[in-house]
């Protein structure tokens, strides 16, 4: 036997082929955006809960200044609620318009929608005001400090989600229901909708709970 022979017996072919695919395996497009957004949900659910669990701890420490009794009035946190309740349905009518690729109708309820939310910051900063003219500031006690942080914020995601729908209402306008604006749009109805959850969570553990303490 050979020199030749017993060496390729003893060690395996040292095959150096390398093989390459015709074509490179790719995800489709914007087929990440949704997880990420969740993600993005969830990171955002953190926040709040830290927030309501600093309202649940100094809630109570009014340093005898005004509590909740003394500065809400609920009938207008009600109507409040009711403006994001009602944007949030709207947004629904919104997304059912888009799924019937309904340009004219889901650029009405979108509007419909960004009056609801412009409606709901409006109170919003009326109350702010009207807590600040009684002398009810963020400094005042830690209640109040927590109250403004809580609400305050709420109040930030709501400015930036209407200024999110105005820009998606440009597009839809301009380039009309293509995919990319679709999945756009079904992004801003989770965020819109998790808004609504906040705010619902605002109104009982802060405005209701709070009269009963």
């Amino acid at each position: 036997m050979s020199a030749t022979a017993v060496h390729s017996a003893s060690n395996p072919i040292d095959d150096k082929t390398v093989f390459y695919l015709e074509e490179e395996p790719h995800h489709e497009e914007g087929a990440s955006t949704m997880l990420g957004f969740w993600l993005y949900l969830m990171s955002d659910c953190l926040i709040f809960a830290m927030l309501f669990a600093v309202f649940g701890v100094l809630g109570g420490n009014y340093a005898a200044g005004p509590g909740p009794k003394e500065l809400f009035d609920l009938e207008l946190v009600a109507l409040n609620t009711a403006m994001l309740l009602f944007s949030s349905i709207t947004y629904g009518f919104a997304m059912l318009a888009m799924d019937r690729n309904n340009q004219r109708q889901t650029l009405v309820w979108l509007a419909v929608t960004g009056l609801f939310g412009l409606a709901f910051l409006g109170i919003e900063l009326y109350e702010f005001a009207h807590l600040i003219h009684e002398g009810a500031t963020p400094q005042r006690s830690a209640f109040l400090s927590s109250f403004f942080t809580l609400v305050g914020t709420h109040g930030l995601h709501v400015t930036f989600g209407i200024i999110w729908l105005v820009t998606l209402m440009v597009q839809v306008s301009m380039k009309g229901l293509i995919p990319a604006n679709k999945r756009r749009l079904m992004c801003l109805s989770m965020f819109w909708h998790f808004l609504d959850v906040i705010w619902i969570g605002v109104f009982t553990f802060v405005y209701l709970l709070g009269m009963l303490r």
